[in-house]
């Protein structure tokens, strides 16, 4: 996807690209064709993803070792980008985590970590290169959840919330965007074995929950990107709790998840 007239490299930015959804979203968008920029706080891993990726093929994707809730950490990647002569054309928020817990219960700063990488930090990176990306009339892709379309979460109050801003924020943005030739996609997984429940203190709590596979997860976040679709939850299960949330009432909603994270902690 590189500007002939210009030379710059144009690339898909992904961040949280070491592991999980973020790093089968880099190999379906290598598979397809898009140069590509890493970002992720693990150095090695995403060192051996861009081999990966170059011994299949494709050209080897930028790399960049970056903690994103770091203050400067938009500026570091403008930067580099701009060291290698690349821009964005498509953006692939997926950095993200959550944490299993009541809310007086979890640490204040762990909290506002998670509102940071979750909220703050897409947020930003959409800002900061919306110029590049209209210019190339190019995409934007938000992972979120399907938590996004329940009324709120007891027992993980902070990371529902956090997931229903970027749903939110990406359906006004597709909207805001829609003259410009720029698509905006909410991709909305469910229960997918990744690096994710561990990190939110789980512990096999889903178990008997089917799961979405991570690779299927970013091909259909992929293909929902690409033909423009607003937002996507892949496997049937959360597309159908993706409809009926929205009309169930808000207080059964709230004991029914609330009792049942009481019962996965």
């Amino acid at each position: 996807m590189t500007d002939r007239s210009t030379h710059t490299r144009g690339v898909a930015l992904v961040t949280g690209a070491s592991g999980g959804i973020g790093a089968d979203l880099a190999r379906v968008l290598a598979r397809h064709g898009h140069d590509l920029m890493l970002v992720a706080r693990s150095g090695d891993r995403l060192t051996a993803l861009a081999d990966e990726i170059a011994a299949g093929g494709a050209a080897r994707p930028l790399v960049l070792a970056l903690d994103l809730a770091a203050a400067d950490a938009a500026d570091r990647i403008e930067a580099a980008l701009a060291a290698a002569g690349a821009r964005v054309e498509i953006l692939v928020n997926n950095a993200g985590f959550g944490l299993m817990g009541e809310t007086g219960e979890l640490g204040e700063a762990d909290q506002l970590a998670m509102v940071d990488l979750n909220v703050r930090v897409p947020t930003q990176l959409c800002v900061r290169f919306m110029p590049q990306i209209k210019a190339a009339r190019g995409k934007i892709l938000n992972v979120a959840s399907v938590v996004s379309y329940f009324p709120g979460g007891p027992g993980m109050a902070v990371y529902y919330a956090s997931k229903a801003y970027v749903l939110s924020f990406s359906r006004a943005l597709a909207q805001e965007l829609l003259e410009d030739g720029v698509t905006v996609t909410a991709l909305c997984p469910g229960v997918t074995p990744t690096g994710f429940q561990a990190r939110a203190g789980m512990n096999g709590a889903f178990e008997a929950v089917p799961a979405t596979s991570p690779a299927r997860v970013a091909e259909e976040g992929y293909r929902a990107m690409i033909g423009g679709r607003r937002e996507v939850a892949p496997g049937l299960l959360n597309a159908a709790g993706a409809w009926l949330m929205p009309l169930l009432p808000v207080g059964l909603t709230l004991k029914l998840v609330a009792r049942a994270q009481r019962r996965r902690r």
